[in-house]
């Protein structure tokens, strides 16, 4: 039980060198070809890929580690649920959360943001004609969950307008506020515009008048390291196959002030401290929000993710994620009929573009044939294309494994598809 313990707690005298040739041995995947083409992997925003030691892990779980969690005293039991709460020992550290009885395990951003709505509701958080503050921009999982909750307690979602440039109106947000609003729900960075909100001033500004923030963090925890106690944020969802984690895994944050009075999101085993046919009564944070068997593999795998991140200095990375977004920025910038959606000032290596008179589909197909992924679609923000009046974008999101070399073939696909549409 200690041994694996102890290597969470090791603490690293200094980080491994940031040598991308290296780093990008360690993801099996990105030597493999499509169509005869090397790999250029640019949908990161969608999923992430998956280094070997997380890949690894969760192998080693299910070859030599095997067992259910928490209710079993023999040998396996006790050493998975000791792996499993090791993971969750390693969310807590990374993003300092103050307790490990704060970090809940879901299936996703998306589950634990149904989970906060679902759970608030239940306790009659909101009453009748009570506001949520969402914003333009945000990912339908931070939109349908509070329609959903709004229609049934008959509430108002009132909606943060953007700028042209993708970034929350700030003057806007603040004139929103009022003795109604409950709570404001607001993404982190932008799957669709790689824009990164100033989540500091809105947290600030709404605990001004008392009001809770979740963040949905799902974009940002693969691009650089959070602090939820520096934020002050009161709940902060993300998933872990988008930070190089498994599928399947995903991680809601509270502060216990909210997740001790908050009622369970479902009714099963493991969240129970004693049933009878008269009365349940419910086990102690984090428990009470892990109904039945969880994805035992998936929070092991995260917690290898979790190491595998940091390894390395975040400024490095940071800076090689945007030198590969100001160099196609650039490169963009050059093709005529091209226009790049979103350019706020401060932005993740996320570009959304589209092409005179040609559709996205016809974009990402193209390229395709050439071995290069990117996204094309509304990217689960319908809102916010209707905002500039889009149907759908094409979207290359890049993450730290990514090269120059790529941009340069995503730009050399690009002048392919508009060859064949001239």
């Amino acid at each position: 039980m200690s041994e694996n313990l102890a290597v969470v707690e090791e603490i690293y005298d200094s980080k491994r060198i940031f040598n991308l040739n290296e780093i990008r041995k360690d993801f099996p995947i990105l030597s493999r070809e499509v169509n005869g083409k090397p790999l250029v992997y640019l949908d990161n925003a969608a999923s992430s890929q998956k280094p070997q030691s997380v890949i690894d892990a969760v192998t080693h779980f299910y070859t030599h580690e095997n067992a259910n969690i928490h209710r079993g005293l023999h040998f396996l039991s006790e050493y998975a649920t000791e792996s499993y709460e090791s993971a969750r020992l390693k969310v807590k550290e990374h993003i300092n959360a103050m307790s490990v009885s704060e970090i809940i395990f879901v299936r996703s951003a998306t589950e634990a943001i149904n989970l906060v709505s679902n759970s608030l509701g239940d306790m009659n958080f909101f009453d009748e004609g009570d506001e949520i503050i969402i914003s333009t921009m945000e990912h339908h999982a931070n939109i349908v969950p509070w329609q959903m909750l709004a229609k049934k307690k008959n509430l108002l979602l009132k909606i943060v307008p953007i700028n042209d440039k993708g970034e929350i109106i700030f003057e806007e947000f603040e004139k929103l506020i009022s003795e109604k609003t409950k709570l404001v729900s607001i993404v982190h960075v932008s799957n669709a515009l790689g824009t990164i909100n100033p989540v500091r001033e809105i947290i600030k500004t709404a605990h001004s008048f008392n009001i809770p923030v979740l963040l949905d963090g799902a974009q940002a925890m693969p691009h650089f390291k959070v602090d939820v106690q520096s934020l002050d944020c009161d709940f902060y969802v993300f998933s872990g196959h988008k930070m190089y984690g498994p599928t399947g895994i995903g991680i809601l944050y509270g502060k216990t002030f909210y997740l001790d009075k908050m009622p369970p999101y479902q009714g099963g085993g493991d969240m129970i401290r004693e049933v009878t046919f008269e009365k349940t009564t419910y086990d102690d944070l984090p428990h009470k929000f892990e109904a039945g068997t969880p994805n035992i593999a998936g929070g092991i795998g995260l917690g290898a993710a979790i190491d595998y991140f940091n390894q390395f200095d975040e400024i490095d990375m940071l800076n090689h994620e945007n030198e590969i977004l100001k160099y196609v920025t650039e490169k963009m910038s050059e093709i005529e009929g091209l226009r790049i959606i979103g350019t706020a000032e401060n932005k993740s290596a996320v570009v959304s573009f589209v092409i005179d008179d040609i559709h996205p589909y016809d974009i990402g197909t193209i390229i395709d044939t050439d071995g290069i992924a990117i996204r094309t679609g509304h990217h689960c923000t319908q809102p916010l294309n209707k905002f500039f009046g889009l149907p759908a974008t094409a979207r290359a999101s890049f993450a730290f494994y990514n090269t120059l070399e790529e941009v340069d073939k995503l730009i050399k696909g690009i002048y392919k598809v508009k060859r064949m549409f001239s």
